[in-house]
């Protein structure tokens, strides 16, 4: 646990030096615009400090043996793979595993849990940089809410998870054809993904538009029809993931703590609506995606894995949650709201390293091959 702690501390040290304001307003603002002349001081130690926090964070994740409550489940499923057997993963990571097998001999799992660890932190980091106008804020969140951390599980998830919070820039840029390429090529790896498609299109043009009172009445047929027709849903799902039927995942999960954070959410965007939603079109998408979020825990708690299906959604609250406080007007209530959400999410953190121990998660003791 204090190892976790020591790289959450270092990764913020780092990040409290970080300022790149001004070109995710200058970048996320147009795709026609563009920065010309030399790198100016800032700049150049924004490289350095991004490369820092990208190598310590790809170095504890990569450097891993025997963490995560699926890591030799994975190993065996590389296995298969070798032999060409049938397996649940994708084409894509099928084809990724044998390549690094090729290369590495095929009883060699680190190098693929290291490559699968160096990919998925980028796009995290990449994705942070590119939209997050309080790098530190962001940064902050991101640490606090175990996304980092949980990617030591489910790696092919969170690397996909990464691509896609790294692809909302796109959809907000209205680059849609980069979007549906970058997601394209994550559902070689987990076809859930291609959830977003649809999702992250709809909270753009939602984003875009003034809401008219026959949008709520088509938002609250599509909630009723969870409640009255999960049945319907859950055989869709199946189809999909016929290994999900009758499974260890297949039970109704109510997440208390996600649908806080979705609840809180609301009631700051509220608050700061004048000043941080109202004709903020970055900011209303997503807030749509926390409402998206919101209807997942909620009325759609009935779908095998609910919580990582809501990810997709919910992570973007990282981006909201520090983008509207610094458009609250400086002053007692600003500090008094920023002292706020660093006391939920520490504790938050808090409960979520002491998890960490649990065979159901089981990413702490931390084990490397290093030392190990």
């Amino acid at each position: 646990m204090a190892l976790f702690i020591g790289v959450t501390v270092l990764t913020l040290v780092m990040a409290y030096f970080c300022n790149n304001t001004w070109q995710v307003q200058l970048h996320m603002g147009s795709g026609n615009k563009r920065f010309c002349g030399g790198r100016t001081r800032q700049q150049v130690l924004n490289l350095w400090l991004c490369v820092g926090i990208y190598l310590v964070l790809t170095a504890l994740s990569a450097c891993r043996i025997a963490s995560g409550n699926d890591y030799w489940e994975y190993t065996e499923i590389f296995s298969l793979i070798a032999q060409f057997r049938t397996v649940s993963t994708e084409t894509g990571f099928n084809w990724f595993v044998r390549g690094m097998q090729a290369l590495f001999g095929r009883d060699a799992y680190l190098p693929i849990f290291g490559v699968t660890s160096a990919v998925t932190v980028f796009f995290f980091v990449k994705a942070i940089y590119d939209q997050g106008e309080w790098f530190l804020g962001t940064m902050f969140l991101f640490l606090m809410n175990g996304y980092y951390f949980s990617s030591f599980n489910s790696i092919r998830y969170y690397l996909v998870l990464g691509i896609a919070m790294y692809t909302m820039k796109f959809v907000i840029k209205g680059e849609y054809g980069k979007f549906i390429l970058w997601i394209s090529f994550a559902a070689l790896f987990h076809k859930s993904v291609l959830l977003v498609i649809p999702v992250y299109l709809l909270a753009k043009w939602l984003a875009t538009i003034k809401l008219k009172p026959w949008h709520y009445v088509v938002g609250g047929i599509f909630v009723l029809s969870l409640v009255l027709g999960k049945d319907l849903y859950r055989e869709i799902i199946f189809f999909f993931y016929k290994y999900y039927r009758d499974s260890a995942f297949d039970v109704t999960d109510y997440s208390v703590t996600n649908i806080a954070k979705c609840l809180g959410t609301i009631i700051l965007s509220v608050i700061c609506y004048k000043t941080g939603l109202e004709g903020n079109v970055r900011n209303r998408f997503y807030f749509f995606l926390n409402i998206g979020g919101l209807v997942l825990y909620t009325v759609g708690a009935f779908i095998p894995t609910v919580t990582r299906v809501a990810y997709y959604l919910v992570i973007s609250q990282v981006f909201l949650i520090p983008n509207l406080l610094m458009t609250m007007k400086d002053g007692i209530w600003k500090k008094i709201f920023i002292a706020g959400v660093t006391v939920v999410f520490v504790a938050y953190f808090a409960m979520f390293l002491r998890s960490a121990y649990s065979t159901n998660i089981r990413l702490l003791p931390y084990l490397n091959w290093i030392f190990n």
